[in-house]
């Protein structure tokens, strides 16, 4: 039977309650790259992320795909479009080998109706993705490539960051490509950043994970 008890949305649920509704998830094991689901696609299921991680992206009008916002383990996605009963509005992609729980919209429905306050917090994470998402789409618009890079960098440390004798650790591996998608430039252009700001001591990389070394000096640059 699935343990939810570590998933945020749940929180406060009595262990009774969450036995009772454990058996509507079903786990799915998803491979680098596959697509769990297309922008436009009917909203069928609710997931959440138990291992691996998750891109939401979209395609700018020329066709380049865009990261809106990577998805970590114990953090959910689709339920925007699983709640209202509309299309997904974008596309989700697993970055890495992933394990995912899903639960149809048909039982999701079900479970609101049943313990209300799950939808309460379904929505607190959801406002401050949307808030997330749509500083993205403001800041590639708006914003000068190293200073996108620094406020993605600064928002993926408050997300899953962990504070190291070296300085702030995000717990996730990150390819230039994935850099370039999220910021809205080319991977070149994203080398080039990424290395001005290691050469500049604000940025270690170690065992493939990026460490901001001074965090201060990050922010600024965003300004």
């Amino acid at each position: 039977m699935v343990d939810l008890k570590k998933i945020g949305i749940f929180q406060g649920m009595s262990e009774e309650d969450l036995k009772s509704i454990a058996p509507r998830f079903k786990t799915e094991k998803s491979k680098k790259r596959d697509i769990l689901f297309s922008e436009g696609d009917p909203p069928g299921w609710f997931y959440i992320v138990l291992e691996g991680k998750v891109k939401i992206t979209k395609l700018s009008q020329e066709g380049k795909e865009i990261i809106l916002e990577i998805i970590p383990p114990l953090d959910v996605f689709g339920g925007v479009a699983v709640i209202r009963g509309i299309p997904y509005p974008a596309n989700a992609v697993a970055m890495e080998d992933s394990v995912l729980l899903r639960i149809s919209r048909e039982d999701l429905m079900q479970v609101l109706g049943k313990f209300p306050g799950i939808t309460f917090e379904i929505f607190k994470n959801l406002g401050t993705r949307l808030q997330d998402s749509h500083e993205s789409m403001k800041n590639i618009a708006l914003e000068k490539v190293v200073s996108r890079v620094a406020s993605l960098l600064l928002k993926l440390a408050d997300k899953s960051g962990t504070e190291t004798p070296g300085g702030v650790s995000i717990d996730m591996k990150l390819t230039k490509q994935d850099i370039a998608e999220m910021v809205g430039s080319t991977v070149e252009t994203s080398i080039r950043t990424m290395s001005r700001l290691k050469k500049t001591g604000v940025l270690e990389e170690k065992d493939g994970k990026i460490i901001i070394r001074d965090v201060e000096k990050l922010k600024a640059l965003c300004s």
